[in-house]
């Protein structure tokens, strides 16, 4: 179950700021950490079975006060498959079996194709390949 935890932590400078994330980030459990805040004074710290009580004590002791200010559950939005509408014909090629292709430009072809010609010189009796 994932969680997003707030944690309120003075940080005066970019220095604190820096060491309570590296703190919080070393933590178990721990996916993605960042600072919120009018006033850039707020931890959230969103992992899989963190130990929230544990992780300010830990603040408390390296940059003196953190206060927990709440645990929520994060729900994740469920992807329910939209229908799809009637799309305009693109104007990507496709190939014999039907699967689709680079986009074509109007303006300019996709790539520059190459092919092998054969060329015919009369003297001795094969065929270059250039």
């Amino acid at each position: 179950m994932k969680q997003k935890i707030v944690i309120k932590v003075q940080m005066a400078c970019d220095k604190c700021r820096a060491k309570a994330m590296k703190i919080a980030a070393i933590a178990d459990g721990v996916i993605s950490v960042a600072v919120e805040g009018a006033d850039k004074d707020q931890l959230v710290v969103i992992g899989e079975g963190v130990d929230s009580a544990n992780l300010t004590c830990s603040l408390r002791k390296k940059l003196c006060y953190a206060t927990l200010l709440g645990v929520e559950e994060v729900k994740e939005k469920d992807q329910e498959p939209e229908p799809e509408e009637e799309k305009e014909p693109s104007t990507s090629s496709t190939c014999s079996t039907g699967c689709i292709q680079l986009p074509v430009c109007r303006q300019c072809p996709p790539y520059p194709t190459f092919y092998e010609v054969a060329v015919y010189d009369p003297s001795p009796s094969y065929c270059y390949i250039m």
